[in-house]
């Protein structure tokens, strides 16, 4: 029973993450309810802008989000090739910082995956996870980390063990910071692909409700439109179409040119 019950939670955060690192254009369909493993790793589509050739380059203020991306590029690394330490430290140091953008962030781990070095990555940020126990931001992108890697392999136990891995290190960056937006959207997002025999709906809702109300207390970011059409998916699936609704048109309110609410509104009854 409890391998079943791993190989199942490892399917739904893997598949939540895909959703989640790979694809923040989601597609105007209702989540799945999904037992099987997750066709994860698949190649990134709609990728962020292209990156200039690694050149030394500050991080980002909170001044600076709207300029464009902090070049970081990791090329790929041949077999018994050094690392580029100072390279690589400086893209974990973006995935720790709080002043980095969503979309920086997702551009980095598709470097980190492409250039070979996702696994360094992750025993960087096991360290400065240990180091820095009181950091959200570390336990939450070590949480991202593992999810990543989900995404590399193909055993659907081991995924089950890197998902359970996660799910853990977002628990602890959200009794750091109830408000860390990456490691409750997440969470949330991976839990919506739980069977409904697991009676994780009631849960996955409150997540997302809880993400609204701490983000409409703060400056818009692009990525706060995808906590309602999530929400409102919610909704729909439990047959709520009244609130499903009114859900995604408060999002509107906030971000009248998002295109997942403007199809959902546009296709509900």
């Amino acid at each position: 029973m409890k391998s079943l019950i791993l190989l199942v939670f490892g399917a739904g955060l893997v598949v939540g993450s895909a959703y989640y690192v790979h694809d923040s254009k989601r597609s105007n369909t209702v989540p799945p309810e999904t037992t099987g493993p997750a066709q994860a790793g698949v190649a990134d589509e709609q990728s962020t802008a292209s990156i200039a050739p690694l050149r030394p380059q500050p991080l980002p203020s909170a001044t600076d989000e709207s300029k464009a991306q902090p070049a970081l590029n990791l090329p790929a690394i041949p077999h018994n090739t050094q690392v580029d330490k100072i390279a690589l430290t400086r893209a974990v140091d973006l995935l720790v910082s709080p002043q980095a953008t969503y979309e920086q962030k997702r551009s980095v781990w598709k470097q980190l995956k492409e250039s070979g070095t996702l696994d360094l990555a992750i025993r960087d940020l096991e360290e400065r996870a240990a180091n820095n126990p009181a950091s959200p931001e570390c336990a939450a992108s070590l949480g991202q980390a593992y999810l990543q890697k989900c995404g590399t392999i193909s055993d659907v136990r081991e995924q089950g063990i890197l998902a359970m891995q996660a799910d853990k290190v977002f628990d602890t960056a959200l009794s750091l910071d109830p408000s860390n937006w990456d490691a409750r959207f997440t969470k949330a997002v991976a839990l919506s692909y739980w069977p409904a025999t697991m009676n994780k709906g009631d849960e996955v809702v409150q997540h997302f409700l809880t993400l609204i109300q701490q983000q409409e207390t703060q400056p818009a970011q692009p990525q706060f439109a995808e906590s309602y059409v999530w929400l409102g998916d919610q909704y729909q699936k439990a047959g709520r179409l009244d609130d499903a609704r009114t859900v995604w048109q408060r999002g509107m309110t906030f971000f009248p040119e998002q295109n997942q609410l403007k199809s959902r509104l546009a296709t509900s009854p």
